[in-house]
């Protein structure tokens, strides 16, 4: 269908006769697009399917999708197409529904009704979800076109992606490399351009890890924010969340997805997110003081990681942001013990429950995370967890005392193999301000769950630059429920450090 039936589309600037460019387009100009009548939902639709298509034969794809729904996509776009042609050239948005004819990549454990929900488990490879997640929903009342589903590793416990149900999920800009985890094929469909958005989960960094792997925008909000579904919504570190390429693309997303819902209580009520653009954003660094904790304790940053986001920090230093060098009294091991106490009384419960009478068939990696979380649990009582959290809790506040905003990477390593599970540990190599290290749980390599600990404390990772040609992710941390500070400062850092590389091919 062309996109408009009084003249050939309006090309934008910058694409070609076969819409060559439109999968880097922000999801905000592709709107005005529709609007505007330059461009079908439609015809959108096809590039970006034809991209997902076109992934399928190439030697080692990337896998981001566990299902690409035709038809039923299709006739969404279909059904946007009509609506916006009856609004005529008036480039107007529609109330309610703002992204009409807009496609949007949720992630697989995001129930679509009547589809699968096995969230990677073999032994729940038939299972079918009877209603939509609550984001789902509002996703498509917004008339967004759900247009795939994306891998994770089982039951989302990785921070990397692969599963014997849906193969490895492979990094666009290095198909040797992960897009990590566990939203890996939400990242990785984002950064091949087979997206404008799409839905992610974080219980450890699971959405802020694969965007600095893959040099998109991830966004955990605070706890309560956005609604989860089931019992695993209680869990005071779990968020469900937004990825996008760019801060006001994630905005949009988050701001759809937000706000209470009846179905979850832990949902508090929450403000619209205004995002500064060109000059206003670099207005809105006058006056800030940021906090810079380049290693949040001992974590073992590589120098690779170090340089790109010193660059970052001094970018927006350049710009008339106050930064001071802080440091916490954290140790990546304390860190370990506290976290998989936690998951060893709420999650490997219920991954156990789910795995029942079926256990071989679950992952190695799911397995160990089990058995890990297990023993940490029984070393540590429930309320001894609580009151290490606390302890996490309070030191944040007193490194963050005084400043808008606490900055750090988001991973101490720039990136990992594919197909790898790290069984035993994980060597850092180059670190920065000391020896390599091995560190026991490769998760004491990435600079995230800490944030799901203060989980009330809004996070957004950035792309800070490219070491060894794969992006290195910077993380913004703001006080608890001061999402305008951490979406105004993400807008910043794209103004004065633009990211403009896209993955090869």
């Amino acid at each position: 269908m062309s996109a408009a039936t009084d003249g050939a589309p309006r090309r934008p600037a910058g694409t070609g006769a076969g819409g060559e460019g439109l999968e880097r387009a922000p999801a905000v100009e592709v709107l005005g697009m529709f609007a505007r009548r330059e461009l079908a939902p439609s015809e959108y639709l096809d590039h970006l399917v034809a991209r997902i298509d076109a992934d399928s034969d190439h030697p080692r794809p990337i896998n981001a999708f566990m299902e690409v729904l035709g038809e039923e996509a299709r006739s969404a776009a279909a059904a946007a197409d009509a609506h916006y042609a009856r609004l005529g050239r008036r480039g107007a948005s529609v109330p309610g529904r703002r992204l009409l004819g807009l496609p949007v990549a949720t992630k697989e454990k995001h129930g679509l009704a009547g589809h699968s929900h096995s969230q990677g488990m073999r032994a729940h490879a038939d299972a079918v979800a009877a209603r939509d997640h609550p984001i789902v929903r509002r996703i498509r009342d917004h008339g967004g076109v759900i247009h795939g589903r994306t891998t994770s590793p089982e039951f989302s416990c990785a921070t990397f992606t692969h599963t014997d149900l849906w193969g490895t999920t492979r990094n666009p800009w290095d198909r040797g490399l992960t897009p990590g985890g566990s939203s890996g094929g939400a990242a990785a469909a984002l950064a091949a351009g087979m997206t404008p958005l799409a839905t992610a989960s974080d219980i450890a960094g699971s959405t802020r890890l694969p965007a600095a792997f893959t040099g998109v925008v991830g966004y955990k909000g605070p706890y309560g924010a956005v609604p989860g579904s089931g019992v695993f919504a209680a869990d005071w570190y779990r968020g469900d969340g937004a990825m996008a390429r760019t801060v006001a693309d994630v905005a949009l997303l988050t701001d759809v997805i937000r706000g209470v819902h009846p179905e979850d209580h832990a949902t508090v009520p929450t403000s619209s997110v205004s995002v500064p653009g060109g000059a206003a954003a670099l207005e809105s660094l006058r006056g800030r003081r940021i906090a810079y904790a380049p290693t949040l304790g001992d974590y073992p940053v590589q120098r690779g990681v170090r340089r790109q986001v010193d660059g970052a920090v001094a970018a927006l230093e350049g710009a008339g942001v106050d930064v001071v060098v802080v440091d916490l009294p954290w140790t990546t091991a304390e860190i370990r013990r506290t976290t998989m106490a936690h998951f060893g009384h709420l999650l490997a419960d219920g991954m156990s429950r789910l795995l029942r009478g079926r256990e071989g068939t679950a992952e190695d990696y799911t397995r160990q995370f089990i058995e890990d979380a297990r023993a940490h649990a029984a070393r540590l009582s429930l309320f001894e967890t609580l009151d290490r959290e606390q302890r996490m809790q309070a030191e944040l506040a007193v490194a963050m005392d005084g400043a808008d905003a606490l900055l750090t990477p988001v991973s101490a390593v720039a990136s990992l193999p594919a197909g790898s599970t790290f069984l035993r540990g994980l060597d850092v190599h180059d670190v920065a301000d000391g020896p390599d290290r091995r560190v026991e749980h490769y998760w004491e390599a990435h600079m995230t769950v800490p944030f799901n600990v203060a989980n009330r404390c809004p996070a957004l990772s950035m792309p800070a630059g490219l070491h060894a040609g794969v992006p290195v992710g910077l993380q913004i941390v703001g006080h608890p429920y001061d999402e305008a500070t951490v979406f105004a400062l993400g807008a910043a850092l794209e103004a004065v450090r633009p990211q403009s590389a896209a993955p090869p091919g």
